[in-house]
């Protein structure tokens, strides 16, 4: 008998993920049935991975699985919502068993550790693609977004940047690096964190926040002109892992840290007057996030200092940007 489509959903995703007590009707049905918890907002977020653009055929299946997952949990953590339901459309050129397989792997562990239920989805065949759907809870009225930025807001990022990148780089054979670094850089590449416990906790004290995709001068700017404001950045503040600075020269490493994407930490801005709160609240954070510059009043414009001087980019460079291709030069 011809494995198909239904086979593939039964066998891979119907009974290895979560169940959660909010899903009345998930997978095996013409449509999911969920309950929104009272006095919640619901918050919804899309991601695709595309082979040969966002991973390369030698990406481990786990990592891919993993990663679809996280990116969308990412951008929930970036609103400050709770997860609850993912739902998966992919495309495969094949069944392939053992790729399924690591796949389905690194889906489930993510999906265990946050408590997230796939609740439905599409599979189809075609080149390799992978699209998720994220949703997640937020208190009534509390969804932190880009838009509430004001000038004299503090400017943080919550862990390394740069990491990814450099990884990136490294397979690429656009860099060498010491092997232990990269094994951990890659790993950074492959199983990023989302960073929800933290989303969760800025409720109420974030003006702005965002998550670092496609670079953090890209994706400030996504802050600065939702909110009608500037930015200076203290790119020696700049949190580096000692693999990207032991492997780059200065310059290199802040280039690194301002225009290579996959980092998936949240940059967010802090008024002045809940700075005490937002010190208490994140104390004991694993990833204590880390002040990086201010917000000005100029609309859309970036300051870059190193000290007291003026730090400038190398030009052409600003971050990952879908139908304009850019690389780092080396």
């Amino acid at each position: 008998m011809a494995f198909g489509e239904f086979d593939l959903i039964e066998t891979y995703f119907t009974h290895r993920l979560p169940q959660r007590d909010d899903v009345t009707v998930g997978i095996g049905d013409d449509g999911a049935v969920a309950s929104v918890p009272e006095k919640s907002d619901l918050v919804v977020v899309t991601d695709t991975m595309v082979q040969g653009v966002h991973f390369d055929q030698d990406t481990p299946a786990r990592a891919i699985g993993h990663k679809i997952v996280a990116v969308n949990l990412s951008d929930l953590a970036a609103m400050g919502a709770e997860p609850a339901w993912i739902s998966l459309a992919l495309t495969l050129p094949e069944i392939n068993d053992e790729w399924l397989t690591g796949f389905a792997h690194g889906l489930r562990e993510i999906c265990e550790y946050y408590n997230c239920q796939l609740i439905g989805g599409d599979t189809t065949q075609g080149p390799l693609s992978i699209t998720v759907t994220a949703h997640g809870f937020v208190p009534n009225g509390k969804a932190i977004r880009r838009s509430g930025a004001k000038p004299g807001d503090w400017l943080y990022v919550s862990g390394t940047l740069g990491d990814a990148g450099l990884a990136l780089a490294a397979r690429q054979h656009r860099q060498k690096l010491n092997p232990d670094y990269e094994r951990r850089l890659t790993e950074r590449l492959y199983f990023p964190s989302a960073r929800v416990a933290l989303g969760q906790s800025l409720r109420g004290i974030a003006s702005s926040a965002i998550d670092v995709s496609d670079g953090l001068l890209a994706d400030v700017g996504h802050i600065l002109k939702a909110s009608h404001v500037g930015a200076r950045i203290s790119v020696d503040e700049l949190p580096l892992s000692l693999a990207v600075t032991e492997s780059l020269s200065a310059e290199q490493a802040i280039t690194y840290a301002l225009t290579s994407g996959d980092d998936y930490e949240l940059l967010f801005t802090v008024p002045e007057a809940q700075r005490g709160l937002f010190d208490t609240v994140t104390a004991h954070s694993p990833s204590k996030p880390v002040c990086i510059g201010r917000i000005t009043n100029e609309p859309e414009l970036v300051q870059l200092r190193f000290g007291d001087e003026a730090w400038e980019l190398p030009e052409g460079l600003a971050g990952f940007e879908h139908f304009r291709k850019t690389e780092l030069s080396q």
